[in-house]
């Protein structure tokens, strides 16, 4: 109770805590404050007396007043220019990021030690004259705490649980999010940085769709996309003045629903973080996750850990010695061992082959597909896409008898067509990129079956103007068979998708969130897409 005293202490003390009439509710109409430089607000706080650390000596009712909490002042401001930086010290959007989601997480599932709710947070709304309702109630045996609006039931936590342990995300997106759920005690245990990073920005928004009231929803939801915008790797300029109002409203409507508590240093921070990016750019080019992935090779140098700044400089020289050497040796040709065991292969099968003859017109629709988007047939042959094979074997045949013009291989080959026998995969990689086909991912616990497509179609104006133009469209589907078409010479991927129609399989909800149906299956007369 002692802590709960010291909070009810601070709440009293506080000298805006009790200006009611201050907070009357209404809009406010000025502008704000121009920020203060780094030398107005030391010169603001060197005064301020704080009291810190235990009792000394003989216990009393009075506390030893220490000195300044401010102990040190930076040796960088004896530098002239140092007091005009903008920005001396960059935020760390990282570890705020982290902060505000296992807060966020902590309070919704009402985790022990990370929770921002409890007695001593009620007490302050007494204190502060403000949803009473929420005041906690004393009982028999324990004190009970009425349910706020971010308050979740058992079966609303098992709900948030299940969603997120049946969640399957592709390969390398994040690790194991199986691994982070305990669905016995309803909460989420060993959240590393980036866990936190694919947690605030997709995977909460979709995992509270169905729990929570709708205009608390939608305020996480809002801070979820705050932090989606400011971590991108292209930002535009011009929105970011939108962007900061949007975070101090957002941040203002969280205010109205989550207690005091919830509202710590990092909270706070975010107000500045779109200020930083107008000031140093983009969020990504100076977080801390290069720095704590290089920190981690650096530890694992350690081998003697009574001297480990000595191994980590041996370590360091011998990785930069054989670097050099491997350089050096880069264009010789190894001894007794094939060079392919040096290359590493960026498009090739991940599974055994099965043999599959196919009919008539899985074998039309396929090649004409490859025909339509190969960089080596010309745009007059693909404008008659109707005789698109006709076309080109003819002028392949005729240029063969000119012989006036060289004809590549693959042309040739490609004119000719392949084989009515295809090599059906499960897995394929294509560029350094896993997929595999729906079956497959049935059985593991990431998904690589997903796909999507940005295509150029005519489509009329709108239900008034009948006249074409031209405009994107994008294309959702899942992959059902993985194809090898051989040519004779070279071989192929393509995937037989199933695609979703866009009209009916398609939607956008009130939160920005666009919902695939995958069971409104369309464009069965082209299904194919090649694997590049």
């Amino acid at each position: 109770m002692a802590f709960t005293r010291h909070r009810r202490f601070l709440c009293k003390t506080h000298p805006y805590r009790r200006q009611k009439k201050a907070f009357d509710g209404k809009k406010e109409f000025d502008f704000a404050p121009k920020p203060l430089s780094g030398h107005d607000v030391l010169k603001t706080v060197e005064g301020i007396n704080c009291c810190w650390g235990k009792k000394s000596g003989k216990l009393n009712a009075k506390r030893k007043i220490s000195e300044s909490c401010w102990k040190k002042k930076s040796i960088f401001f004896e530098l002239e220019y140092w007091k005009h930086f903008h920005v001396r010290h960059v935020l760390d959007v990282m570890h705020i990021e982290k902060n505000v989601c296992e807060s966020i997480i902590g309070t919704l599932l009402d985790i022990p030690g990370k929770t921002k709710d409890g007695v001593a947070a009620r007490l302050d709304l007494v204190e502060m004259n403000v949803r009473m309702e929420l005041a906690p109630k004393q009982g028999e045996k324990r004190t009970f705490l009425p349910p706020a609006c971010y308050t979740l039931r058992k079966k609303e936590k098992k709900k948030v649980c299940n969603s997120l342990l049946h969640m399957k995300v592709p390969t390398g997106y994040s690790s194991n999010v199986r691994n982070l759920v305990n669905v016995k005690e309803l909460k989420l245990v060993g959240l590393k940085s980036y866990d936190c990073h694919t947690f605030m920005q997709q995977l909460l928004p979709v995992a509270i769709r169905g729990v929570l009231p709708k205009h608390v929803r939608s305020a996480i939801t809002r801070l979820c996309f705050f932090f989606n915008v400011i971590c991108s790797k292209v930002i535009d300029a011009s929105k970011l003045d939108a962007l900061q109002d949007e975070i101090v409203t957002m941040l203002c409507l969280l205010e109205k629903y989550f207690p005091p508590s919830f509202f710590d240093i990092m909270v706070h921070l975010t107000v500045h973080l779109v200020r930083e990016v107008k000031l140093c750019g983009p969020v990504w080019c100076r977080w801390m996750y290069p720095f704590e992935r290089y920190m981690k090779i650096l530890k694992g140098y350690v081998r003697n850990r009574n001297r480990p700044e000595g191994c980590i400089a041996e370590c360091y020289i011998s990785e930069e010695a054989i670097e050099f050497c491997s350089e050096y040796l880069s264009n010789v040709q190894t001894i007794g061992i094939p060079s392919i065991f040096h290359e590493v292969v960026r498009t090739r099968p991940l599974s055994g082959a099965q043999v599959q003859s196919i009919s008539q017109a899985e074998w039309e629709q396929s090649h004409r597909y490859i025909l339509a988007n190969d960089v080596e047939i010309d745009q007059y042959a693909k404008e008659h896409m109707a005789h698109l094979k006709a076309t080109l074997r003819g002028k392949v045949g005729r240029a063969i008898n000119d012989s006036t013009h060289e004809i590549s291989e693959r042309l040739k080959w490609l004119a000719h067509g392949p084989r009515n026998q295809v090599l059906k995969y499960s897995g394929y990689l294509i560029e350094g990129v896993t997929f595999h086909t729906k079956d497959r991912d049935n059985l593991r616990a990431v998904q690589n079956s997903g796909v999507s497509l940005v295509g150029n179609i005519m489509q009329v104006s709108s239900a008034k103007d009948k006249n074409l133009v031209e405009s994107d469209m994008v294309f959702y589907g899942v992959i059902d068979e993985i194809w090898e078409l051989d040519y004779h010479t070279f071989r192929v991927p393509v995937f037989k998708c199933n695609w979703v129609e866009n009209n009916n399989g398609i939607k956008v909800d009130d939160l920005g969130f666009k919902l695939v149906n995958l069971n409104r299956i369309g464009f069965k007369s082209d299904s194919f897409i090649l694997g590049s």
